[in-house]
């Protein structure tokens, strides 16, 4: 027998009998036999998306004496030494088994179902209410300690990064990536067995919950195969998700959607702390700092790099963002582009001359910034690769920064006349 706070299960043999308990916690209630018996068959009917094979169909308990049989659920019993999470504990190579996880998740997701209740939770602003409810629910179990130092950073990052990015969001729903999919995919309810994963024990007390991005489903897997030591597997998964998808997702959306996780199992650790579970309060503040982690390296950031010509900027802002992983963006070739040259060929012209003007000048600063903003609102961080020598112009440009919700960082690059002119 195994209990949970919401369940007790018997196995017997090859199957395990899952009974729902008549408690009221608040998100749920089960104090009815009728409320038991629609969540036993919601529970099949959901989790029969994923593992049909292991959920046999719902059931009844007769008790002698009883006026009416108790629903449960009848299952297939799995090996508990095929457990994911088990398998990374032990260091085994589990690469083969997330990619055929990944697989799987990505395939249902595309035909998931959709729909404008579905879509509302993907909103940047249901987003935001889930952290703001986070937020409070760890300052109240937090005391009159109050929570970690750490936890008001999070709560900045966080207020930064989705203020500025409600084009993101948009076109996440625009682009049907908001779907009812899995909403608890944990390593311990997946079962690598030899013909395939299964996928157990979805999220079913509360659609809305379930009604995610595909890329913050999977990132609830990397959010837990990190807290179990393996944060390559973690990344090799969502790697495979956004290949089997085809999701264009933006590496800062990953890493929020994995902080926002991080996030919500340690609130789960902090419960689990005030009532008495050992190392739950250590579970708690690792979970933080990686949730502090993840928002640090998704924050979108524009990078100036500037200086005149023959000072390396140009190679500068080439390698720093290859280094990095964002958009680089220059002025020279954008320049020749709005004047319909292609960039291999000689632009060469007299000083303030041709296409260097004080009003092309102006045009190609202009549209810069204009195709910086729009990267930036999508979560894009970009590199900027200009001579920057008029204040106007990076004044302009610390103004995009601001309105973007996005950090701001100007080099400027300087060579030697010798060098320079070499």
């Amino acid at each position: 027998m195994c209990e949970t706070h919401t369940a007790v299960l018997f196995f017997a043999g090859d199957r395990v009998y899952k009974l729902k308990k008549p408690v009221d916690l608040g998100f749920l209630d089960w104090t009815t036999m009728p409320a038991r018996r629609g969540a036993c068959e919601r529970e099949v009917e959901l989790n029969r998306r994923f593992s049909p094979d292991v959920y046999l169909g719902p059931g009844e308990l007769r008790e002698p004496g009883s006026r009416e049989p108790e629903p449960l659920v009848v299952m297939r019993r799995m090996p508990v030494e095929r457990r994911l999470s088990r398998l990374v504990r032990e260091g085994a190579d589990v690469d083969d088994v997330l990619r055929s996880v990944a697989r799987q998740l990505a395939a249902w997701h595309a035909r998931a179902p959709r729909g404008p209740e579905v879509d509302e939770q993907g909103t940047r602003d249901a987003l935001a209410s889930r952290w703001e409810d986070s937020f409070r629910q760890v300052r109240e179990l937090a005391g009159d300690g109050g929570p970690p130092d750490e936890v008001p950073e999070v709560e900045r990052l966080v207020r930064r990064y989705l203020t500025g990015r409600k084009p993101l969001f948009d076109a996440r729903i625009e682009q049907g990536r908001v779907v009812d999919g899995h909403g608890d995919l944990l390593a311990e309810d997946i079962f690598c067995l030899d013909d395939g994963p299964r996928l157990l024990d979805c999220l079913e007390f509360d659609d809305r919950l379930r009604h995610v991005d595909g890329l913050d489903d999977a990132a609830f897997l990397a959010m837990d195969l990190e807290r179990l030591g393996a944060p390559q597997a973690a990344a090799y998964f969502l790697a495979r998700y956004g290949e089997f998808s085809g999701d264009p997702a933006p590496s800062s959306l990953r890493h929020h959607y994995v902080a926002y996780r991080a996030f919500v199992r340690a609130k789960v650790s902090l419960i689990q702390a005030r009532q008495g579970a050992p190392d739950a309060e250590t579970a708690f503040r690792r979970l933080v700092s990686t949730t502090l982690r993840h928002l640090r390296t998704a924050a979108v950031g524009l990078t100036l790099v500037g200086g005149l010509p023959g000072s390396g900027k140009s190679t500068l802002a080439g390698a720093l963002a290859d280094r990095l992983g964002v958009t680089l963006l220059s002025s020279d070739r954008l320049r020749k582009e709005l004047a319909g040259i292609p960039a291999d060929r000689s632009a060469a012209a007299g000083y303030r001359e041709g296409i260097y003007t004080p009003e092309w000048t102006a045009k190609t600063y202009a549209a810069l910034l204009d195709r910086a903003r729009v990267l930036l609102s999508a979560g894009e961080s970009v590199v900027l690769d200009a001579t920057w020598s008029d204040a106007a112009q990076r004044e302009a440009a610390h103004r995009v920064a601001e309105r973007a919700h996005a950090d701001l960082v100007a080099l400027r690059c300087h060579a030697p006349d010798g060098v320079a002119a070499a």
